[in-house]
């Protein structure tokens, strides 16, 4: 029997967040950029499982998804910067769902993408920063009461610092999490993780890949079984919220960095999107979409072996 694509995603996630800067939109064109170029099939059904009460409990307080689930704007919901909707609500959670499923198949396959998720700013009892639900924090939490495996890096190579992510994991030693990210930008104050490294406003690609390989050598000493990869699009150099200058060549190697250098150590990878708020829509559908390819060439590479 065939294995399922490497790959999730939902025409969910586009939800309705009027007018904003973070463009929702992107998650479908991703999607539409990666059949076009025949990495995925129109016809194939990447839907991950509804999101249970249970999976996000795995990392959420109770107190704060039940606000959510009553739509209740209270200080543990005033923060995410968004609208609170149930579409919202739904997709956000749909997305956690995400997440784990794509981590389940990273482990099958080696590699696999989800074409949503990196909503890394939601901490376990509150949201932040366009953040309702943090999918990373719920898929390491699954997969490793699975007992699939028994340690999991999250790599966060988003413009911003994954503080929910950070904070929810401090006290954790089964999940390395690294964030590289610009030091002069949201959130502030940072949280703790076990390696951050803060950029200067500015830092370009040759500077911005020097930083990130000794910092993937701590990843790889870790010896994760999943690296949970957040591929955020927003250090390239014409994002809105962000002040790093990587070039579409910089993002590149970025992730040919995480991507290969994981499959070369033997350790599952599974991408997110996390953020990307280009001016032009076709940057940042652009960046995640390559860095889909890349994580899929391996998926397909491991199939073959």
């Amino acid at each position: 029997m065939p294995h399922p694509p490497a790959a999730v995603w939902s025409p969910v996630y586009g939800c309705d967040i009027g007018t904003h800067v973070f463009p929702t939109e992107k998650y479908a064109a991703v999607h539409r950029a990666l059949v076009a170029s025949g990495d995925l099939e129109a016809s194939a059904d990447l839907s991950p499982p509804p999101a249970t009460r249970g999976l996000l409990e795995l990392a959420h307080e109770p107190a704060y998804l039940d606000d959510l689930e009553s739509l209740r704007w209270t200080p543990r919901t005033q923060y995410s910067e968004l609208p609170l909707s149930r579409e919202i609500v739904e997709a956000f959670s749909l997305a956690a769902s995400g997440t784990t499923q794509a981590a389940r198949l990273a482990l099958r396959h080696g590699a696999a993408v989800h074409l949503g998720g990196g909503l890394h700013h939601a901490y376990a009892g509150h949201a932040e920063g366009f953040c309702y639900i943090n999918d990373l924090a719920v898929a390491a939490r699954a997969v490793l009461a699975e007992r699939l495996v028994e340690r999991i890096a999250v790599v966060d190579l988003d413009v911003h610092q994954g503080n929910g992510t950070a904070h929810i994991f401090r006290d954790d030693p089964a999940v390395f999490t690294l964030s590289l990210h610009q030091e002069n930008n949201y959130p502030q104050p940072k949280e703790r993780g076990d390696l951050d490294i803060g950029l200067a406003d500015g830092t370009g690609d040759a500077e911005y890949l020097a930083a990130l390989a000794p910092a993937l050598e701590r990843v790889w000493a870790f010896a994760p079984g999943l690296v949970l990869y957040q591929a955020g699009a927003d250090p390239y150099v014409d994002d809105q919220l962000g002040g790093l200058k990587l070039t579409f060549e910089g993002m590149e190697a970025r992730d040919r960095a995480v991507i290969e250098g994981a499959a070369t150590h033997g350790i599952a990878l599974t991408t997110t999107l996390g953020g990307g708020y280009a001016r032009r829509l076709e940057d940042t559908v652009a960046i995640h979409a390559a860095t889909c390819r890349m994580a899929l060439a391996v998926a397909r590479a491991g199939a073959r072996s």
